[in-house]
């Protein structure tokens, strides 16, 4: 692994740690739970599409294997327990790493074309590196933590 993908490796974890951490201080019966606003999401959803996306930047466009991705899906509310998600965070987090560990060096310049299925349905598919996929993975988790913190804030304050 190189000093590149190492940082991408550690970036990550930290992220899907943390992650874990807020889905287990959760009580079961919240996750689902949605802020009133229209268009906020639970926590399952938040946790089932970043562990979606980040499967797909990294492993699939990043380190170049196959993945599939419904998006919509993503963001239906689940039966999930917190246990599954937790579960599903660790693996990635573990997949990641080793994809990351065995990845090429010279396979960071690679440029790919994702589809729109893969990429998203936000933005159009554009041309990409390989690195600036693991790069944007970070960033997009990142935010979502945010929005975990804030929406297990929420749903604390719900519960007083």
């Amino acid at each position: 692994m190189t000093d590149e993908t190492a940082t991408y490796a550690r970036e990550l974890r930290w992220i899907l740690d943390q992650i874990a951490e807020v889905i287990a201080a959760y009580p079961a019966d919240r996750l689902n739970w949605r802020p009133a606003t229209g268009s906020a999401n639970g926590a399952g959803a938040i946790v089932t599409h970043v562990l979606s996306c980040t499967r797909v930047y990294v492993l699939g466009f990043g380190c170049g294997q196959g993945v599939t991705r419904d998006r919509r899906q993503e963001f239906l509310a689940r039966d999930t327990s917190a246990d599954e998600l937790i579960s599903a965070t660790r693996l990635l987090a573990a997949e990641i790493e080793s994809a990351l560990v065995a990845l090429e060096p010279r396979a960071l310049d690679r440029r790919l074309l994702p589809s729109a299925e893969l990429f998203g349905e936000v933005t159009r598919p554009r041309e990409i590196s390989a690195r600036e996929a693991i790069v944007e993975s970070i960033r997009h988790a990142a935010i979502h933590l945010g929005e975990l913190r804030l929406t297990h804030d929420l749903a604390g304050r719900r519960m007083e």
